[in-house]
């Protein structure tokens, strides 16, 4: 696989929650940390997500916000 995405993160789908038109996946990576995706339910199918699955989490924006409590 070869993308130009610079971030990409290997893990395993851990939830699958399916919409009608969404489709919600988490992937966990080895260090534990849980990233969520919302996809076209038609994307999840054609991608056969299954949980326990190895997946990608894909990250390409041109921004990342940032926050902190008061």
């Amino acid at each position: 696989m070869k993308i130009s995405a610079r971030n990409c993160l290997e893990g395993t789908v851990v939830a699958i929650n399916e919409g009608p038109v969404s489709t919600e996946v988490t992937i966990e990576t080895p260090a534990g940390e849980k990233i969520v995706s919302s996809i076209t339910t038609t994307s999840a199918k054609n991608l056969e997500l299954k949980v326990g699955s190895k997946a990608y989490a894909v990250i390409k924006a041109s921004n990342v916000m940032i926050a902190v409590e008061d």
